[in-house]
């Protein structure tokens, strides 16, 4: 049973558990407040002297990985484990804290708690409330100090001045950070009201059209507003010959009789003058120089239409470096989730208010306060995901700010769930809202090549985010459908699938055979769909 620790208790850890392999969790929360909760590995003179010791979403764990980010699991804020027989002996007090992130008072929070769990057994629970503190914007919850040995205080003290006043507290400074963008005004409704059909847009911008029966999947998203007119970089015209004009040249004496003749400009000396066109034809150029066009033609070497006194190679929306970049620059359209391309999505989390689960590694770019945390499927969920091919690794993105997402070039299309369900594969998903539900599904037959006898069906209402090899296709089921199970990528959740062999057993042994030996067959009522790429995983 947990031993409950008022402020200013202390215990050795060797009292409370034989473990040195340690879960620390802490709760905290209150209504329209952000938290960050921090841990600083502090020296003999409790003393920050080593940043890398300092524990928070930019830095999830230690070098040895003595100490770890965890992230928000089990009810809990935020979580850490501890391994204290692997801390350097250079760390003798870590601190664990939490700091507000914006205006507010430590008295507004509710009931909160720091525990420690060893064994999968909680040992320990120090809990607090809001009516603890008073204008406090940061407090130290709990420490773990070295006194001989491992010893655990609830501590409770605030600092008036957040961040800054306990990092001073440390012997740290905070780096000057530029003021936050405003969150924008009158943001649209995350999802579209309900539709009277069954199937959902798939991959179609969420102003979809009257409902069809089998959704328009990949359909490009709405065109964004063309851009404002810009002032051009240059504006006086490109001048293409000179504005006076120039006076032809005095015909030349010709020498005294005996000598050289001077050589024209262009002329090679000992040269004879160039002979006269016959009337009506032009006459030819000077020796090296290119010949001129003829009347009303461009010049050689210009494509057909090209302005005259134009540079070549400019382009047609005009020059200069915002021109040429104008095609790539970044779409907002003010909705959760927008796709920049076909290969790249940007979510938005100042919409929707829940977090979004996205597959580790998948991060290529973000904007704005993002907070990037390790998603535990826990055991019985690596039990399982190992066990049917399904495990998914995920991590958290939370905060203020925009994520863009993207993964080996992949094509990228948005499923936005209005309460229905869709069964995707596990490897076909790259990123979806926390708010939807999921599990594995076990497809009926009696086996699939490669072991894929599951698949995983999201619930509810939110985004998910689907990655394919190419454009894909979006068949109606009828009674007769049939899909290669390496290439199908989705289907909707009310459809009946089957594993389905038409090649006899003995015909495999043949050079003839055609490879093709086990399928899904897919039996629904009218409005299912299936989703296939083309390409075989």
């Amino acid at each position: 049973m947990a031993r409950e620790f008022q402020r200013g208790h202390k215990a050795k850890i060797s009292d409370l558990t034989a473990g040195t392999d340690l879960y620390v969790g802490v709760q905290i929360a209150a209504p329209g407040l952000t938290f960050d909760i921090s841990c600083f590995g502090l020296d003999a003179h409790e003393q920050l002297s080593d940043d890398r010791y300092f524990i928070f979403f930019n830095q999830p764990k230690s070098p040895e990985e003595s100490i770890q980010l965890l992230g928000a699991q089990s009810g809990d804020t935020e979580s850490f484990r501890v391994t204290l027989d692997r801390i350097p002996a250079a760390i003798q007090k870590l601190s664990f804290t939490a700091t507000l992130d914006g205006s507010g008072q430590m008295s507004q929070i509710g009931p909160g708690y720091i525990r420690i769990v060893a064994g999968g057994e909680e040992v320990v629970r120090y809990a607090f409330t809001g009516s603890e503190f008073t204008t406090e914007r940061a407090v130290m919850l709990g420490d773990f100090y070295l006194k001989d040995v491992w010893r655990f205080a609830a501590v409770g003290q605030g600092f008036d001045g957040g961040l800054d006043a306990l990092l001073k507290n440390f012997g740290g400074e905070v780096a000057e950070e530029e003021a936050p963008p405003a969150a924008p005004a009158a943001a649209p409704g995350f999802a579209p009201p309900a539709q009277a059909a069954a199937p959902p847009a798939f991959g179609a911008p969420p102003a979809a059209p009257a409902p069809q029966p089998a959704p328009s999947f990949g359909a490009p998203s709405a065109p964004a507003p063309p851009p404002a007119a810009q002032q051009p970089m240059h504006a006086a015209p490109t001048i293409a010959a000179p504005l006076a004009p120039q006076t032809p040249h005095a015909p030349q004496a010709p020498s005294p009789y005996g000598q050289p003749q001077q050589p024209q400009f262009g002329q090679v000396p000992g040269q004879g003058a160039p002979p006269a066109a016959p009337f009506g034809q032009q006459a030819p150029a000077p020796f090296g120089q290119p010949a001129p066009a003829p009347y009303g033609q461009p010049p050689v070497g210009m494509p057909p239409g090209a302005p005259q006194g134009v540079p070549q190679g400019v382009p047609a929306t005009g020059a200069g470096l915002q021109a040429a970049l104008q095609p790539y620059k970044e779409t907002a359209t003010g909705q959760r989730w927008t796709p920049q391309n076909q290969q790249l999505m940007r979510v938005d989390l100042t919409m929707g208010g829940a977090g979004v689960l996205a597959r580790q590694g998948s991060m290529v770019m973000y904007q704005g306060k993002v907070d990037f945390g390790y998603k535990s499927a826990g055991f019985v969920g690596r039990a399982v995901g190992n066990a049917t091919g399904q495990e998914m690794q995920l991590m958290r993105c939370t905060g203020r700010g925009q994520v863009f997402l993207a993964e080996e070039g992949s094509h990228l299309h948005p499923i936005e769930l209005q309460g229905d369900a869709i069964c995707v594969s596990a490897e076909s998903v790259l990123a979806f809202d926390e708010s939807l539900q999921y599990e594995v599904r076990r497809v009926e037959g009696h086996g699939i090549p490669g072991g894929a006898l599951f698949t995983m069906q999201f619930q509810g209402t939110g985004t998910v985010i689907v990655k394919t090899h190419g454009t894909p296709v979006v068949l109606p089921v009828t009674p007769t459908t049939f899909a290669d199970c390496n290439a199908v990528v989705a289907w909707s959740a009310a459809s009946q699938v089957i594993v389905s062999s038409q090649v006899r057993l003995r015909r495999n042994a043949y050079p003839g055979h055609s490879g093709e030996t086990v399928n899904l067959q897919f039996r629904g009522a009218p409005g299912n769909f299936i989703v296939v790429q083309p390409y075989e995983v």
